[in-house]
C-alpha cells in the first residue's frame, strides 16, 4: 500500500484534532445551556412559590375557601401555561384540594414530608414530559397547613436542547470537511519548497554539482535545511574538483617517468648498443622506476592516513628526540651543502612515533634542499598553554605569498623543474598535512620574500576532564 502524502497526513491529523475540539466545545455548550435552562426554571418556580405563599398568608385564606374557590389562588398562574399548581391538605396526606387531574400533577412523594423549606425534583409523566416540581408546606392564618406543589413543564427547554443538538450534528461534519480541505491546502502551500528541493537534488550528479537551492524566500526552518544542503553540495563540489585535479596531476606525474622509460627503451632498441651503453640505459630506467615506486608508496601512505581518524599505536613522543634522529639521518645531505643544523627546546606529545618522524623528515629534507648553501637550519621545540609545536626554519630565498596556500596540495611545486630534478614526488607536504590531521593538529608556513621560511607543526594539548564537585 502506497504511503499517504505528507500534506494528506497533516490535513487528516489537523481535521481529527479540530473535529475533537469542536465536538468537545459543542458538548460543553450543550451542558452549559442545559444548566442555564434548569437554573432559570428553578428561579421561576421559586418566585411563583413565594408569590403563592404570600397570597395564602396575607389574605386570611382558609382550607374551606380553597376547596370552594380554588381559582383565587390559580389566578397567579394566568399567562403561564407551562405551570401547574396542586394544593394538598396536610392533615389528610394524599388528598388534593385542586389541580390533581392533569398530567402535570406530581405523584404524592415522600419529599413532601419535612419542614417548610422548598424542595425540587425532576420527574417524567406518562407522556414522557420532563417536569420540574417545587414543593413547600404553607401554614394558613387559621392554623391549618397545606402542601403547595408547583410543576413546570419543560417542553420548551427540551425542544431548545434538541434543536441545538440537531444543528450541531448537521454542522459538525460540514465543519470538519471544510477544515480538512483548508488544512490540506495550507499544507500543500507550506510544503511547496520541498518540491524545489526535489527538483534540485534530481539534477545533481558528479558532473553537475553547481546547482543550489534558493533560500532567500523560504521559511526559516526550511531555509536552514536549504543552507545545510547547499553547504553539503559546496563541499561535494570542492571534493570532486580536488579529486579530478588530483587524478589529472597523478596521471601527469606517472606519465612522465613512463614516457621516459618507453622513449629510452625504443631509442636503445633502434640499433645494437655496447655493454656500457646498455648499462647506462638500465641505470636510468632504474632511477625512473624508483621514482615511480616512491610515488606509489606516498600515495598508499596518504590513502591509509586519510582513512583513519586517529594515529595508530599512539605513545608519548619526545619531539626533541625525534628531531635529533631525523637530523642524524639527514646530516650527510646537510654536510654536502654545508648546512648546519641546530635544535632548541623540548616538549612531549602523544602520537605515532614513525609518523612524526616522517613529518619532520619531510620538512627538514625540503629545508636542506631549498636553503642557501652554508646557511643554518633551526629546529625549535616549544610548549605553549594550548599546544606543543616544533618549527623548522631555513634562510632560503622565501616563498611568494600567493603560493603559500597551495604548498600542501598534492603534486604542487613552487619550482617544478628543480624539485623534479631533486627527486621529489610533490607529495611530501601533503603527507605532512595528513599526518597532522590524524593527530588533530595542523601545519602552517610563514615566509618572507627573501627568507626566512618557517614550517610549524602544532600538536594540541589533550583536554583534561572537568572536575565535578
Amino acid at each position: 500500500m502506497k504511503p499517504a502524502t505528507l500534506s494528506a497526513r497533516l490535513g487528516l491529523g489537523f481535521a481529527a484534532m479540530t473535529g475533537a475540539l469542536v465536538l468537545g466545545l459543542a458538548a460543553l455548550a450543550y451542558f452549559s445551556l442545559s444548566h442555564q435552562l434548569t437554573a432559570r426554571a428553578l428561579d421561576k418556580l421559586d418566585g411563583k412559590l413565594r408569590q403563592i405563599d404570600h397570597l395564602l398568608s396575607e389574605n386570611n385564606v382558609t382550607l374551606s375557601q380553597l376547596k370552594s374557590d380554588p381559582h383565587s389562588v390559580q389566578d397567579v398562574l394566568i399567562g403561564h401555561e407551562e405551570l401547574h399548581l396542586t394544593l394538598l391538605d396536610a392533615s389528610e396526606p394524599g388528598t388534593p384540594l385542586t389541580g390533581s387531574d392533569t398530567l402535570l400533577s406530581p405523584p404524592i412523594s415522600p419529599r413532601q414530608a419535612g419542614n417548610n423549606q422548598v424542595r425540587y425534583w425532576h420527574w417524567e409523566n406518562a407522556q414522557g414530559q420532563r417536569i420540574l416540581t417545587g414543593s413547600q408546606q404553607v401554614r394558613l392564618p387559621d392554623g391549618s397547613s397545606l402542601w403547595v406543589q408547583l410543576s413546570y413543564a419543560r417542553d420548551n427547554d427540551t425542544q431548545l436542547l434538541a434543536e441545538y443538538l440537531r444543528a450541531m450534528l448537521l454542522a459538525l461534519p460540514l465543519l470538519v470537511i471544510g477544515i480538512s480541505a483548508g488544512a490540506w491546502w495550507l499544507a500543500q502551500r507550506g510544503l511547496a519548497p520541498l518540491r524545489q528541493f526535489r527538483a534540485v537534488t534530481a539534477r545533481v550528479s558528479t558532473q553537475y554539482l553547481s546547482h543550489r537551492i534558493p533560500a532567500e524566500r523560504l521559511p526559516r526552518e526550511l531555509a536552514e535545511v536549504a543552507d545545510s544542503i547547499n553547504h553539503m553540495l559546496e563541499r561535494l563540489d570542492e571534493g570532486v574538483g580536488q579529486l579530478a585535479q588530483f587524478s589529472d596531476d597523478l596521471a601527469h606525474e606517472l606519465r612522465t617517468p613512463i614516457s621516459n622509460l618507453l622513449g629510452k627503451a625504443q631509442v636503445t632498441l633502434t640499433r645494437e648498443r655496447s655493454q656500457p651503453e646498455y648499462r647506462e640505459v638500465l641505470e636510468s630506467c632504474v632511477e625512473e622506476l624508483e621514482r615511480l615506486g616512491r610515488i606509489v608508496t606516498d600515495m598508499l601512505f596518504l590513502a591509509q592516513a586519510e582513512a583513519q581518524t586517529a594515529p595508530p599505536q599512539a605513545t608519548e613522543v619526545k619531539l626533541q628526540h625525534e628531531a635529533q634522529r631525523v637530523m642524524a639521518l639527514l646530516q650527510v645531505l646537510a654536510d654536502e651543502r654545508g648546512v648546519s643544523l641546530q635544535l632548541l627546546g623540548a616538549a612531549e606529545v602523544t602520537g605515532n612515533q614513525l609518523m612524526i618522524q616522517r613529518a619532520l623528515s619531510n620538512l627538514l629534507h625540503n629545508a636542506i634542499n631549498h636553503c642557501a648553501e652554508g646557511s643554518q637550519i633551526t629546529l625549535t621545540v616549544e610548549s605553549a598553554p594550548n599546544e606543543k609545536r616544533i618549527s623548522v626554519t631555513n634562510t632560503g630565498p622565501g616563498i611568494q605569498a600567493d603560493q603559500l596556500p597551495h604548498l600542501f596540495d598534492r603534486f604542487y611545486r613552487v619550482d617544478y623543474g628543480r624539485a623534479r630534478s631533486a627527486g621529489g614526488t610533490g607529495l611530501g607536504l601533503a603527507i605532512v598535512r595528513s599526518i597532522m590531521h590524524l593527530h588533530h593538529g595542523e601545519v602552517d608556513v610563514s615566509s618572507q620574500p627573501h627568507g626566512p621560511t618557517t614550517f610549524t607543526l602544532r600538536f594540541p594539548n589533550p583536554q583534561r576532564p572537568t572536575e565535578t564537585p
